[in-house]
């Protein structure tokens, strides 16, 4: 089968969990080339499988050349220490609650290398049935993420008005993107978790220095996101992953154009940085796991 052919079956295999942009009604699929819901609003399934649920077109600075870079990044293994740990989490939740079929949304998902890992992870150590879902307010995110990964529902969509039914999903994963909780808090089913990942103050710091020198951004922290995050939902683990990576300078400059921390500093920094012989780069992030109030 194609590999539009499968995601074209996927979305018609889990239509249930989809709800309407515009009307909040569920939504049907016709011809495995368009989702119409009961009002008939319609969305139709691009020629790569996935689908585009956005009510508007909208300007990111996440654009194909960053994704391009963040996929090559991923690939070489440079976040591998996070998917594993977060696959773990997810493990050790699921012998809690129990193991059945299970839906993972990666809520940001970027061009998708993420969640391909931690779904690599968790179909290679359980007996479990997984089904991926990945949106992202990036179109050209989607489109990297449906043409480099099969097996996985890719949709063009908002945080903010996530087109999917209440209580569908049994792990939510928000990595290095914005969050939305009350969207969250509706979509997670009741004994389903969230697991957010944010840069520790460490996260890149061979750049930060350089781009961010004597400014008020030479430093970071992220005691306001856990803040956040600890008042829309309870938080039941909070892990540090710090190490480091080697890197050679075309896999440094993909670093650099795949991180928003280039986009406030100016080219001669950029070009400082491509000069200097960093051989490392290091990797410090937060996990959080957290479930729901009620």
């Amino acid at each position: 089968m194609k590999k539009a052919e499968l995601a074209k079956k996927l979305i018609k295999e889990n239509i249930n969990i989809f709800m309407c942009p515009i009307c909040k009604n569920k939504m049907v699929i016709e011809d495995l080339n368009s989702v119409v819901c009961l009002n008939k609003h319609c969305f139709d399934l691009s020629k790569n499988g996935y689908i585009n649920l956005l009510l508007k077109s909208v300007k990111t600075e996440y654009d194909k050349k960053m994704l391009e870079s963040r996929n090559i990044i991923c690939k070489s293994g440079f976040f591998n220490t996070m998917t594993e740990q977060i696959s773990n989490l997810i493990i050790n939740e699921l012998n809690k609650i129990g193991f059945g079929n299970i839906k993972i949304l990666d809520a940001g998902c970027g061009e998708g290398s993420h969640l391909v890992d931690i779904l690599y992870n968790l179909n290679n150590r359980t007996q479990t049935k997984f089904q991926g879902v990945g949106i992202d307010i990036s179109k050209e995110g989607i489109q990297i993420a449906s043409r480099e990964y099969s097996n996985i529902i890719w949709c063009v969509a908002d945080l903010a008005q996530n087109p999917f039914l209440n209580k569908q999903f049994n792990i939510v994963l928000n990595i290095f993107s914005p969050s939305n909780y009350s969207e969250f808090n509706r979509i997670i089913a009741d004994d389903g978790i969230l697991i957010k990942v944010i840069p520790g103050s460490e996260y890149l710091c061979e750049l930060r220095s350089v781009f961010y020198d004597k400014t008020n951004k030479h430093t970071y922290s992220n005691e306001k996101v856990l803040n956040h995050f600890s008042k829309n939902f309870n938080i039941l683990d909070t892990q540090q992953i710090l190490y480091s990576v080697r890197v050679n300078k075309e896999n440094l400059g993909h670093i650099i154009k795949m991180t928003p921390l280039s986009w406030g500093t100016s080219n001669e920094n950029i070009e400082k940085v491509l000069k200097m012989d960093i051989k490392n780069i290091t990797v410090n992030l937060t996990v959080i796991l957290g479930k729901k109030t009620n």
